[in-house]
């Protein structure tokens, strides 16, 4: 006989992907409670939609609990999870959790690659809306158009985000899979770039003999795997011969302009309300999935075009002196990321580029602080802030002074290592000029910087 299950707790509720799943819980009627180590503005949203939570882990926060989520960053030492399996309360993955909702619907949507997961699923889920197929939707951002990092959609489809992290994506079976790019990334988890290669094997080969797989034949890593997949592949790309392809790209400042064609044949102009082309690309695949659907060309490109982009990617959080002086924000964690962002930021405005870095994970800066460099250096001032580690313990020798000497090694003329963000705002001050683009870049605390150096900028400007 089927048990129904109301209660449900998260621990860690606040990661932006748990919170997503709770969210959508929330949305159909179950009772939803959960833990964290602080308060954040994802846990006050959730409070208002009744969620009840506490911070701190505690085994008296599993009150009456019929289930508990946790996510990858939770150990397994955890008092919660500990309290949990010896009173034989089911524990449950976050993937594992993500895996079972997405069964509830006859399609699915699963994006993985090494970037551009969350902007691609948000562009998906705007396009299929616009499209009136009312999708559900989780991903791993706070998307713009919804205000909200998921939606519980009426339709038959649902999209969500395939992290690799742990392999989690392997959990998921979609009808549908998507390969943004695939990356040196997450190697405390794969043994070698051959593991992480066929784990993606695997993700792809896992859809349904019906379904389908949509990849970007532009980046080299996903184009190497394209004849070891064994399901029907659509391809998008902009440097390669794709089935989905953009050409005559052109930006200015938040907009990107180009004509999409499809087998060939041009289908229209996109004027896509995001910078970069790194965004072109993730549009292009919001597009394949698409036509794969057989949606009217004509909706697919006004749904891209309604597309309003997601919290923390290059995010303009203010501007003083006229926009003279701007304030930008981007989860960038990875080279490739922090590339696309200086570069999207060097095309769309000719102003002074100050960018600021917080590096990500011990274990991240340990293996790419020479790439980490080479992206920075396309920056005019490069500050390097120290490492956010997350679910890391330190690891002797590491520390964002490594990147910081590697740009000195490259000959970058104006570059910082500040330990302590306290001084961040002293140096911007010092290097300021009437015509400057700041970036705050990383995917730990950064981002809560951006407001102090706007209110501190201003007082030289009323």
């Amino acid at each position: 006989m089927f048990r129904k299950v109301n209660k449900v707790h998260f621990v860690g509720i606040g990661g932006i992907g748990m919170s997503g799943i709770a969210e959508l819980l929330l949305n159909q009627g179950f009772d939803i409670s959960g833990s964290d180590v602080s308060d954040t503005e994802i846990i006050d949203r959730l409070r208002t939609n009744g969620a009840k939570i506490n911070i701190g882990h505690k085994p008296e926060n599993l009150s009456k609990s019929e289930a508990v989520v946790y996510s990858s960053a939770i150990p397994e030492d955890n008092v919660e999870l500990i309290f949990a399996r010896e009173r034989g309360i089911p524990t449950i993955k976050r993937a594992e959790m993500l895996g079972e909702l997405i069964a509830l619907k006859s399609t699915s949507i699963a994006v993985s690659g090494t970037h551009g997961k969350t902007s691609t699923s948000s562009m998906i889920g705007a396009m299929l809306t616009h499209s009136n197929l009312d999708p559900t939707l989780i991903v791993g951002g706070l998307v713009k158009n919804l205000n909200s990092n998921s939606k519980l959609g009426a339709g038959e489809i649902v999209v969500v985000e395939a992290d690799e992290y742990d392999k989690s994506f392997l959990q998921l079976n979609p009808t549908v899979a998507i390969i943004t790019n695939i990356e040196k990334e997450h190697m405390d988890c794969y043994k070698n770039m051959n593991d992480l290669y066929e784990s993606f094997i695997s993700f792809a080969n896992s859809v349904p003999f019906y379904g389908s797989v949509v990849i970007c034949s532009d980046s080299k890593g996903a184009s190497d795997i394209i004849n070891k997949i064994k399901r029907p592949i659509t391809t998008y790309g902009i440097k390669s011969n794709a089935d989905v392809t953009a050409s005559k790209l052109s930006f200015d400042k938040m907009k990107s302009f180009y004509t999409l064609s499809y087998q060939g044949k041009n289908i229209g102009q996109v004027s896509l309300s995001v910078p970069g082309e790194h965004n072109v690309l993730n549009s292009l695949a919001a597009a394949a999935i698409g036509f794969e659907l057989g949606i009217d060309p004509i909706k697919i490109i006004s749904g891209i075009n309604s597309y309003e982009g997601v919290r923390r990617r290059f995010e303009i959080k203010g501007s003083i002196n006229n926009n003279n002086i701007i304030v930008v924000d981007d989860y960038a964690h990875h080279p490739t990321e922090v590339n696309a962002t200086l570069n999207t930021a060097k095309k769309g405005w000719k102003k002074k580029i100050i960018g600021v870095f917080q590096p990500h994970l011990y274990t991240r800066t340990r293996d790419f602080s020479k790439e980490f460099a080479k992206a920075m250096m396309t920056s005019d001032v490069a500050i390097i802030a120290d490492i956010y580690p997350a679910r890391e313990k330190p690891i002797i020798g590491v520390s964002a002074k490594l990147v910081y000497d590697e740009l000195k090694e490259l000959g970058h003329k104006n570059t910082y290592y500040i330990p302590d963000l306290n001084d961040l705002n002293p140096i911007i001050k010092k290097n300021i000029d009437k015509e400057a683009l700041i970036i705050t870049m990383g995917a730990g605390t950064i981002w809560r910087y951006g407001e102090s150096i706007l209110k501190e900028l201003s007082k030289n400007y009323e």
